[in-house]
């Protein structure tokens, strides 16, 4: 009867455990503030490659029931870049005295991002309803616009349960599918796999740790190996978010 008994309670706390299932919501506060470290890398062969490093600081600085806005700045950005044979580089951190005439070059394209506060309103399941950037730099908004939040389902997730989620960006048009690995009291780890379409083909892979209190994606890791002008591109991106 013992035993009978235990393997009851064994199969009881597996199946709690098997069941157990997730709200996944953004939970700001105001005063909040997170620095957002992202790392770029494509690759098209000869034809072209890049590496690209930002920083990039988030303060949230109003919540009013589901709805939060926050301001987000830029802090630095370095980028090695080879195409066509020509090698550039640029390194925000760094002096004009300390760069060459292609990283001079780079920094009038992307040094003004550096002065300019982006605006985002959104809700808790990580949709934005606005962005405004001032002053406005050509191009910045779109790259920001690609660091948004993951858009959270409605309904509680359990292990295996999956979501969709679509944007479109430049030309291109991502399809994500998300799917719930495990949950554990502290994180919940998500499979990532998808569709690109429009000015580019290709396929998305990777994995999101998100933390379940808060609802923040601490590490983000995405491939996209894609078909650009009849060229093979593969282009990796790694987000880290921290709390400060």
């Amino acid at each position: 009867m013992k035993k009978i008994l235990i393997l009851f309670v064994m199969a009881f706390a597996i199946n709690v455990a098997a069941q157990e299932s997730v709200l996944l919501r953004l939970n700001y506060k105001k005063g909040d503030i997170y620095i957002m470290s992202v790392k770029i890398s494509q690759d098209m062969g000869t034809m072209m490659s890049m590496d690209v490093s930002m920083k990039m600081k988030q303060e949230i600085t109003s919540v009013t029931g589901d709805t939060y806005v926050s301001t987000m700045r830029i802090s630095h950005i370095s980028m090695d870049m080879s195409q066509g044979g020509m090698n550039m580089s640029y390194d925000s951190s760094k002096s004009d005295d300390e760069l060459d005439a292609s990283g001079m070059m780079l920094k009038a394209q992307m040094g003004p991002a550096l002065q300019s506060v982006i605006t985002i309103k959104g809700n808790t399941l990580g949709k934005v309803s606005e962005m405004s950037m001032e002053p406005k730099v050509p191009g910045a908004q779109n790259l920001a616009d690609q660091f948004t939040n993951i858009e959270f389902p409605k309904n509680a997730l359990n292990v295996g349960d999956t979501w969709e989620m679509s944007k479109s960006t430049q030309g291109m048009n991502m399809h994500y599918v998300y799917k719930v690995k495990s949950i554990t009291k502290e994180i919940i780890l998500l499979d990532v796999s998808g569709r690109v379409s429009g000015v580019a083909e290709g396929t998305i892979t990777g994995d999101t740790k998100v933390d379940r209190n808060s609802g923040v994606p601490l590490i983000s890791n995405l491939n996209m190996k894609m078909m650009v002008q009849g060229q093979e591109m593969l282009s990796k991106m790694t987000t880290t978010i921290t709390k400060q």
